[in-house]
């Protein structure tokens, strides 16, 4: 029997930040789907900044990469996402956001994934900020999985990364529209000018008479605003600009060179958010001591979104890694 999506919260106890904030009760919840836990190869997604647990089925944000026959095959496979706590999927908010890094929810993450008595996965997958994290855990955990697949991400947030967080967060704390006016900043990040380009063409929207793109972007926020809330935006751009898996910890390659993962580093060659120089330098200083590590690229107009639009690509990358398991199952 297949399970499908069936959410229950793990409580964590008494966890303190790294910044020192106590935190009495902290609700984990998340999402099982696939071949019953325990019984096939456990894959662990993490998702993006306004993603959930919600990764496959009805609503399921990358149907498109998991599900039966899919890449990320469900027949084969247990699939495990975690809801990072504060993402406004339960009723758990945090005000203080400040108070979290991302490696604060990568150890959320590791004690989630001890309570349901898992000793290894087989593998760690998640874009952008949920690419993040999986690297923080692989620091953390060095043998908590086989493969680690971070996309359209980097093992550290770099100026420029920190330099757009923190103009979202100058808008999330003082626009009179704080979720549509950084969700139209955040768009332009997201994708790239040639995208916009090949979308738009500078045409006018003869309703409104102003610009198809400023239609499309307005479109984007209010959209945003009517399904997510302030504090989890503000959370979850927090996470994005603390990824650094060396802060207040060993350099790049005592950690990495603590695990026997394979690491398979997917970039996109036109993500302004998370360039691929970033991905290159990351993969040449991992060859450097390290020997099954991969770099791929996807190639795509789109920018760093093209990780939720090029399915066919990215299904092609990762189809050595999925399938292979399955067949040597």
């Amino acid at each position: 029997m297949k399970l499908e999506n069936i959410p229950s919260p793990i409580i964590i106890q008494d966890f303190i930040t790294e910044s020192g904030a106590l935190y009495p009760l902290v609700p984990l919840s998340f999402t099982l789907s696939g071949l019953p836990l325990h019984s096939a190869p456990i894959i662990l997604v993490n998702h993006a900044l306004t993603g959930n647990a919600q990764v496959t089925g009805e609503n399921g944000w990358w149907n498109d990469l998991i599900g039966d026959g899919k890449t990320i095959d469900t027949s084969k496979y247990t699939i495990l996402a975690f809801n990072i706590p504060g993402n406004g999927n339960d009723s758990f908010i945090v005000e203080n956001y400040q108070d979290f890094t991302a490696r604060d929810v990568a150890r959320i993450f590791i004690k989630g994934v001890k309570a349901l008595n898992i000793e290894q996965l087989f593998a760690i997958i998640g874009g952008s900020v949920g690419g993040g994290i999986a690297w923080e855990i692989l620091a953390l955990e060095p043998n908590i999985t086989e493969n680690l697949i971070p996309i359209a991400t980097d093992w550290k947030s770099t100026d420029w990364m920190i330099a757009n967080c923190f103009l979202q967060e100058q808008i999330l704390n003082n626009s009179s529209k704080p979720i549509e006016d950084a969700r139209i900043h955040a768009m332009l990040c997201y994708r790239s000018p040639e995208s916009f380009k090949e979308k738009f063409k500078r045409t006018i929207n003869q309703d409104l008479l102003i610009f198809n793109i400023e239609s499309w972007l307005a479109h984007h926020g209010k959209k945003l605003q009517k399904r997510y809330q302030l504090s989890s935006y503000k959370l979850m751009n927090q996470l994005l600009k603390t990824i650094d898996i060396t802060r207040n910890s060993d350099d790049f390659e005592t950690l990495l060179s603590k695990t026997t993962a394979s690491i398979h580093i997917i970039g996109i060659n036109s993500d302004l958010f998370f360039t691929p120089k970033e991905n290159l330098e990351t993969f040449q200083e991992l060859k450097k001591f390290k020997e099954n590590v991969f770099y791929s690229e996807i190639d795509s107009v789109h920018g760093h979104d093209a990780f939720l639009i090029e399915y066919k690509q990215l299904d092609h990358l990762l189809a050595d890694i999925f399938k292979a398991e399955t067949i040597a199952k």
